[in-house]
C-alpha cells in the first residue's frame, strides 16, 4: 500500500493515467481494430513533442521567467539548412546532422546573450530572436520545399521490433536527460538556481554558464527535433514547427514539472506528450467538430491539471 500511496503521489502519474484512459476510450470506440496503429501513430507523434519538451523542461526548471520561445522557428531553420545542405545525399547525413546542431548551438548561444548581456526577459529575448531565425529559414527556404535523402526518410518512417524508430530516439534523449538532472553536478545546478538564484549565487553554484548552457541544450534539441520532423514528413515546410510552441509548454506543465522552477520530470513529459496525441486522435474518432475539439481539449487538459494539483510530489 505504501508503494501504491507513493505512485499516486507522483506528479507524472497523471499524465500517464490520462494517457491510458484516452487510448482505452478510443479503442473501446473502434472496437479494438486500430490498437496497434494507433500505438504506433501515438509513439511516433509524440517523439517530436518529447524531445523539444525536454529542452522546454530544462530552461522552465532555471525558475520563473524561464522560457524558450524561439523553438519552433528553430525546428524550422534546422530542418530547412540540414536538408538543403543533403541534397537528397545519403553520405551528406552526418553534416546535415552536424550542421543542425550548430544551428541549435548558435541560436542558445544568441538567446542567452540577449537575456545576459542587453538584461532583455527570457520570454522577450526569445520571441524576438524567433522572428529573426524565421526570416532566415524563409530566405533558406525561399518557398521550396526539399527532400530528405531517402536514407533518413526510411529510418523516421520505419520501425525496430514494432516499435518507430523516431520514438527509440526519443527514448535515448531521455534517458540522457534523467542522467544530467539525476546523476550529475548540472542537474543539482539547476534545481538550486530554479529554486532559489540568490541562494544558488551564495553557494558557488556558476548561475550565468549553468544558465547558458542550459538555453543552448533547449535549442539543440529543438533543432535535433526539426532535423527528424523534416525527414519524417518528406520535406522542411516554414510551418513545421508552429504546433510546437505551445505543445512545448504544455507537455512540460502536464508532465509535472514545477512551473516555479526547481523540480522536472521527464517521465511526465513521455505521458503528457502521448496524451497530448491521444486525445486529439480520440475527439476525431468521434467525429467532433474543429472548434468542438478544441474546447474538449482545453476542459481535458485543465481536468488534468486539478486532478495533479495539490498532490506533494514525491522523491524521483
Amino acid at each position: 500500500m505504501r508503494i501504491v500511496d507513493r505512485i499516486s503521489r507522483a506528479p507524472w502519474i497523471w499524465s500517464w493515467f490520462a494517457a491510458f484512459l484516452v487510448w482505452f476510450a478510443t479503442i473501446m470506440v473502434t472496437g479494438g481494430a486500430s490498437t496497434l496503429g494507433l500505438s504506433q501513430a501515438a509513439l511516433t507523434f509524440a517523439a517530436f513533442s518529447i524531445i523539444v519538451g525536454i529542452g522546454q523542461m530544462f530552461v522552465i526548471t532555471l525558475g520563473p521567467g524561464n522560457i524558450d520561445l524561439s523553438i519552433p522557428a528553430t525546428m524550422t531553420l534546422a530542418g530547412t539548412v540540414a536538408l538543403k545542405l543533403m541534397d537528397v545525399d545519403n553520405a551528406m547525413i552526418l553534416p546535415g546532422l552536424m550542421t543542425a546542431i550548430l544551428i541549435g548551438i548558435g541560436v542558445g548561444l544568441s538567446n542567452y546573450a540577449l537575456i545576459k548581456a542587453l538584461r532583455i526577459p527570457p520570454i522577450i529575448a526569445t520571441l524576438s530572436m524567433s522572428f529573426i531565425i524565421q526570416s532566415a529559414a524563409i530566405w533558406t527556404n525561399r518557398g521550396l520545399r526539399i527532400k530528405p535523402p531517402s536514407f533518413l526518410a526510411d529510418f523516421t518512417t520505419s520501425t525496430t521490433l514494432g516499435v518507430p524508430n523516431v520514438s527509440l530516439v526519443a527514448l535515448v534523449i531521455s534517458l540522457a536527460a534523467w542522467f544530467l538532472l539525476e546523476k550529475t553536478v548540472y542537474g543539482r545546478w539547476i534545481s538550486a538556481i530554479g529554486q532559489s538564484m540568490p541562494a544558488a549565487r551564495m553557494a558557488g553554484v556558476p548561475v550565468d554558464g549553468t544558465r547558458f548552457v542550459t538555453y543552448v541544450l533547449s535549442a539543440v534539441l529543438a533543432s535535433l527535433a526539426g532535423y527528424l520532423l523534416a525527414c519524417f514528413s518528406g520535406g522542411a515546410a516554414l510551418n513545421m514547427g508552429t504546433e510546437y510552441l505551445l505543445m512545448s509548454i504544455a507537455v512540460v506543465v502536464l508532465g509535472g514539472t514545477a512551473v516555479a522552477g526547481g523540480d522536472s520530470n521527464v517521465p511526465g513529459i513521455w505521458g503528457a506528450s502521448l496524451f497530448m496525441f491521444l486525445v486529439v486522435s480520440m475527439l476525431n474518432t468521434y467525429g467532433l467538430g474543429a472548434g468542438i475539439r478544441l474546447i474538449m481539449t482545453g476542459l481535458i487538459i485543465i481536468s488534468v491539471i486539478m486532478l495533479a494539483g495539490g498532490r506533494q510530489p514525491s522523491a524521483r
